[in-house]
């Protein structure tokens, strides 16, 4: 079984969101299999505190996405502004964004 853990590009550090807009995350799929065992998995928001991930696993940004796609246009959703909003994509291994605003 391979695991799947495509890097995000998009949001970076620099990113800020508005509430409302579309924005497009984008992740690499230089380095996946041609035949991943299981290419679907969701993205999530959540943010950084203590140095632990607060994941927001009940209302995804994104469900049954294919990694091989390598990007999902999301709405942003109604949240608090922060500077330390990460996005994590889910499949059998999560992998997260560098923190940035919404």
């Amino acid at each position: 079984r391979d695991v799947v853990d495509p890097p995000i590009t998009s949001p970076t550090a620099d990113t800020v969101w508005q509430v409302g807009e579309k924005q497009l995350v984008t992740w690499s799929t230089d380095d996946l299999s041609p035949n991943v065992t299981n290419p679907v998995g969701m993205l999530v928001l959540g943010y950084m505190y203590n140095n632990s991930e607060n994941l927001m696993l009940s209302s995804p940004l994104a469900t049954n996405i294919n990694y091989t796609d390598g990007q999902v246009l999301i709405t942003v959703p109604d949240v608090e502004t922060r500077e330390d909003y990460i996005v994590v994509l889910f499949g059998d291994s999560g992998n997260a964004s560098p923190e940035f605003t919404i």
